[in-house]
C-alpha cells in the first residue's frame, strides 16, 4: 500500500498541485491539507480519496502557485514576516552568515511561494478551478494506483514462491511418517520393558496402533494443501485480496500448528519450523495489499 502519486493542473493564472504519499496501513488513516481558498472542496477531497484508496496512512497536499502577471493579489504580511523571521533564526543557529542583499533575494521569492503567503483578492473559486482541482485530485489518485498495482504484482509473486516453499516442505515430510511410527512404537516399547514389569504385547499393540493413530497428520496435510490452493486462487483472481489472504494465512498456521504438535519426529519438527518461518513472512507482506 505504499506509494505516490501527483498531478498539476494550469489555469490561466494559477497552478495546482496535488501531491498523495501513502504508507502501510491495516486501515485507512487519511490526513488531507487544503489552502484556505480550496476548504469549501476539503470534504469531497477526502472521500473521493478515501473511497478509491481504502487502506493505507495516506497524506494528501493540495498547493497552488500565482502564476499570471495581472492577477491582483495581496501579500499576507504577518505570515511573510513569519515564516522569513524562522529563516533568519534557522540561518543564525546553523552559522550561515546573512549578509544581506545576495541571501535576501534568494530567500524572498522562495517564501512568497510558501502556503498562505499570498492571497487573492478574488476568494470565490470559480467553477472551472472546482472542477480543475477534482480532475487533479482524480488524476493524482490514479498514480497512486498505478503505483499501488506494481508493487502489489512484486509482492504477490513474492506470496507465492513462499506457498511454494511450504508446500515444497510438506513434501518433504512424507518420507519420514512411516520412520516415524516405528520409532514411537520402539520408544514406547523400550520405556516399559524398562520397568521391569510384566506387560500383555498383544494388548500393548493395540494401544500403540490407537496413539499412533492420533498422531497420523495425513487430514492436515491434506487441508494445508487446500489451504494454499485457495491462497493462490484469490491473489490472481481478485482485485483487493489482503484480508482474505490474511484469513487463509491464519488458516495455514492452525494447519502447520498442528503438523508440528503432531511430529514426534526431529527432521519433521525443523520442516515445520521452516514452514513457520516461511508462513511469518507471508503474514507480514499481506498487511501490504489492499
Amino acid at each position: 500500500m505504499t506509494g505516490y502519486g501527483k498531478a498539476e493542473a494550469v489555469l490561466d493564472h494559477k497552478k495546482i498541485t496535488v501531491e498523495i504519499r501513502s504508507l502501510n496501513s491495516k486501515q485507512l488513516d487519511l490526513t488531507v491539507k487544503v489552502p484556505a481558498v480550496y476548504r469549501q472542496s476539503e470534504y469531497e477531497i477526502r472521500n473521493r480519496i478515501g473511497k478509491r484508496l481504502q487502506r493505507g496512512k495516506i497524506d494528501a497536499y493540495v498547493s497552488y502557485e500565482i502564476t499570471g502577471d495581472s492577477v491582483p493579489v495581496n501579500i499576507d504580511r504577518k505570515t511573510f514576516t513569519a515564516y522569513f523571521g524562522q529563516i533568519r533564526e534557522i540561518a543564525a543557529e546553523n552559522g550561515i552568515d546573512w549578509n544581506g542583499s545576495a541571501l535576501d533575494a534568494a530567500v524572498v521569492p522562495a517564501v512568497l511561494r510558501l502556503p498562505e503567503v499570498i492571497q487573492n483578492d478574488q476568494q470565490t473559486v470559480s467553477e472551472a478551478e472546482t472542477q480543475a482541482l477534482k480532475r487533479c485530485v482524480e488524476e493524482a489518485v490514479d498514480h497512486m494506483e498505478q503505483f499501488r498495482i506494481q508493487e502489489g504484482a512484486i509482492l504477490i509473486a513474492d506470496l507465492l514462491r513462499r506457498i511454494d516453499r511450504i508446500e515444497q516442505l510438506k513434501e518433504e515430510i512424507v518420507p519420514f511418517e512411516k520412520a516415524r511410527a516405528e520409532t514411537i512404537k520402539t520408544r514406547i516399547r523400550e520405556n516399559i520393558e524398562s520397568l521391569g514389569i510384566p506387560f500383555d504385547a498383544n494388548r500393548l499393540e493395540q494401544e500403540m496402533i490407537y496413539y499412533i493413530e492420533k498422531l497420523d497428520i495425513t487430514e492436515e496435510k491434506v487441508r494445508l494443501q487446500n489451504h494454499c490452493k485457495y491462497f493462490r486462487e484469490v491473489a490472481r483472481g481478485e482485485e483487493a485480496p489482503g484480508r482474505k489472504l490474511g484469513f487463509i494465512a491464519q488458516e495455514l498456521g492452525r494447519e502447520i500448528n498442528t503438523l508440528g504438535s503432531k511430529a514426534n519426529e526431529a527432521t519433521i519438527q525443523k520442516k515445520v519450523v521452516e514452514m513457520k518461518d516461511e508462513l511469518e513472512k507471508i503474514k507480514e507482506q499481506v498487511l501490504n495489499i489492499l
